[in-house]
Parts: structure tokens; C-alpha cells; sequence
């Protein structure tokens, strides 16, 4: 079982609570999004203690950082931009795997209509280099700063993400006669009160205006069809403490100051 975590840090100094969400939930794979982190400082919190030991994995990507408990051998860049970056995850004696992270525009800059637009250059990439290595064991994760039902994360040109495992076990959807490879999206059940240990979202926005969610599930991650056997639903949670820490505020809001704006989400592979 290999453990992974994400978490858009706010550009917020968070070493400790980083550090403390790795050991907590054993994480082998941590992905951060708007980290200004020192990676050296932050390395020296995370193998503080007496565990197995994390490595950077370098990388051209400006706005995701990876560090992970497996040597950075075994995780290797296979495409990168500005905003994504696809590694191809070979441990020894297991299933390799794609690990995409993508942190995508924010609504303050981009329309909707140009954030589905990304949403289809991102399935386009990740569909070549699919293609590339013939398999789609693919994990796609990050801050898309879209709701699971918006237009680029449901398209079939897009993302193609689905929120059950029996329809995106259908592996593609036709249309107009061209064939698009489903994306399955547990995120949907982490929506309001679909969980009872789970804040409602994992970002938080208010205010005064007509259509208002409040709740937003912009962290998420995606799985392939032949991914979804790998997958324990139960281990995906969206996080509101990080041990004796609380990362939201007295009004069960994401504490923007103490904590980040976003709340971290973690999940298990059975590889």
C-alpha cells in the first residue's frame, strides 16, 4: 500500500503541520501546490524524526513540489509544463503507475470557458503519454480550482470524470464517433455531508453575490477505469486536523492564516 497527499499551502510557512501530516497518515508521496517552501528547511522537518527518510524529486514544474519516502529514482518526470507535471511511479516488484499533479488557474484569472479549455489541453497531454508508455494506469490530482460538475471536468473532450465507478468502468465514452477514456472522481461523496468526518469541501468561498456555494471541492484526484481496483475508496479523506492541530477556524472555515486556505486530501494505492 503506498500512501500519497496533497495540499495547496497558501504560500504559507507550514513545515511543522506538513511534516506532521506526513507521519500521521504515513505518506510516501507528497505533492504540494503553492509552496514557497525552502526545500532544504523542509526536508530537515520531515526527517526530524526516526522514520524512513523523504527525498525532493527535482523537476521543471513552478507550481507543484514533490517529495516522497521512495528513492526520486523511482518517480521520474515524463512530461512537465508550467502548471502539470506527469511522473511515471516504477517501484520494484509493483505496478508502475502515471502520477499527474496539476495546479490549475485560479477563477480570479480565468473564465470558466478558459479553464475547460485547459481542461482539454491537460487530456490531450496525459493521453499521450499514455499512449507513449501503453498503459493508463493513471492518477491525476491537484488543485483544478473547478467543482467536480463544471464543464472541463465533466466534457468528454476534457477530463471525462465521472462520479461512479460502474459508469466509468464502461473505460470510454463514445461520441460522434471518437472515443474518450473516462476519468472515475470519488471526490463527489466529500461534497456537503456526503461524508461525516468530512468538512463539506476543501475550499471555502463567500460572498455577497446571487450564486453562491460556499463549499467547493477544487483539491481532488481522478482515477483511470483500470486504476480503480487499486483503489480503497475509504482511505480518501479531505483533512480538517492534522493531529491535536485544527486547520479551520472557529467558524469551520479553512484557517487562511494559521493553516491555508485549502484543506489537504489523502489517499491509498494498492501496488
Amino acid at each position: 500500500m503506498a500512501t500519497f497527499a496533497f495540499w495547496n499551502i497558501h504560500k504559507n510557512s507550514l513545515n511543522k503541520a506538513i511534516s506532521n501530516l506526513a507521519h500521521q497518515y504515513n505518506v510516501d508521496v507528497l505533492i504540494l501546490a503553492e509552496s514557497d517552501a525552502n526545500v532544504n528547511k523542509l526536508l530537515e522537518e520531515l526527517n526530524a524524526a526516526e522514520a524512513p527518510h523523504f527525498q525532493f524529486t527535482f523537476g521543471m514544474c513552478r507550481k507543484i513540489q514533490i517529495f516522497t519516502r521512495f528513492s526520486r529514482e523511482f518517480i521520474k518526470p515524463v512530461f512537465e509544463s508550467d502548471r502539470l507535471t506527469i511522473r511515471h511511479l516504477q517501484l520494484p516488484a509493483r505496478t508502475d503507475i502515471l502520477l499527474a499533479a496539476i495546479h490549475f488557474p485560479s477563477k480570479l484569472f480565468f473564465s470558466e470557458a478558459s479553464q475547460a479549455s485547459e481542461c482539454f489541453e491537460l487530456a490531450r497531454s496525459i493521453r499521450s503519454v499514455e499512449e507513449k508508455l501503453g498503459h493508463t494506469r493513471t492518477i491525476l490530482v491537484g488543485d483544478f480550482n473547478m467543482n467536480p460538475f463544471e464543464v472541463g471536468m465533466v466534457a468528454a473532450n476534457g477530463l471525462n470524470a465521472v462520479m461512479t465507478k460502474r459508469i466509468a468502468s464502461r473505460q470510454i465514452r463514445k461520441l460522434k464517433n471518437k472515443e474518450y477514456l473516462f476519468f472515475y472522481n470519488p471526490m463527489w461523496s466529500h461534497f456537503g455531508d456526503g461524508k461525516e468526518d468530512s468538512p463539506g469541501g476543501s475550499y471555502y468561498f463567500e460572498r455577497s453575490e446571487n450564486v453562491l456555494y460556499y463549499w467547493n471541492l477544487f483539491d481532488q484526484v481522478l482515477i483511470r477505469p483500470s486504476m480503480i481496483p487499486f483503489f480503497p475508496s475509504e482511505s480518501l479523506r479531505v483533512l480538517s486536523t492534522i493531529g491535536s492541530q485544527s486547520l479551520m477556524t472557529k467558524s469551520w472555515i479553512p484557517d487562511k492564516v494559521r493553516a491555508s486556505d485549502h484543506l489537504p486530501i489523502t489517499f491509498e494505492l494498492k501496488l
